[in-house]
């Protein structure tokens, strides 16, 4: 979820996220998340504006509105001195050696994320799997969780790659670590 969000315009470490994600992930860094979007009560409205100003809103990116709004009025500059935000296809590409991976919905894709995660540290991720309740969430929602685990381990011990986009209007940085 993003963390630090302009009032107009678009964050730069989505796109620098963008370019460093092959073809067919790019699409998985939602572009244009600004705070006034935060305070419409319906996807028109919230549509509306993001189109008055410059870009509209996925009908997907509406869906996500709830979570980093709680984000939003929890964080603050001291907080993301220990909180950051990451990304997990990021930090897949990264662990696996720049490599693209395959789609994660796909058998394939997910096989090969349980063998990254497993070739860094993560072994008991297959019994994770095991006991994971499908009807509460997906197996690449695990992956992805586990990913960004590593990624803060990485943060936490100083080895972390940041794409930095400057900061916002209340003082966050806009950025994304892998």
């Amino acid at each position: 979820m993003p963390i630090g969000l302009p009032n107009s315009g678009a964050r730069g470490c989505d796109f620098l996220a963008r370019d460093r994600l092959p073809a067919e992930r790019k699409s998985s860094v939602f572009l244009h998340f600004r705070r006034p979007l935060l305070g419409f009560a319906t996807y028109a409205e919230a549509n509306a504006w993001g189109k008055a100003d410059g870009k509209g809103l996925a009908k997907q990116a509406w869906f996500l509105l709830p979570k980093i709004a709680d984000i939003d009025a929890w964080i603050t500059p001291a907080r993301q001195r220990r909180v950051r935000e990451s990304h997990p296809e990021l930090v897949f590409l990264h662990l696996n050696g720049g490599t693209p991976l395959p789609k994660k919905s796909t058998p394939e894709g997910l096989d090969v994320r349980r063998r990254v995660l497993r070739r860094h540290g993560l072994t008991g991720i297959d019994a994770l799997a095991d006991r994971l309740d499908r009807r509460k969430a997906r197996l690449d929602d695990l992956y992805d969780a586990a990913a960004l685990a590593l990624a803060a381990r990485r943060f936490a011990q100083g080895e972390g790659v940041c794409l930095d986009g400057g900061r916002d209007a209340r003082g966050l940085r806009m950025e994304i670590w892998f």
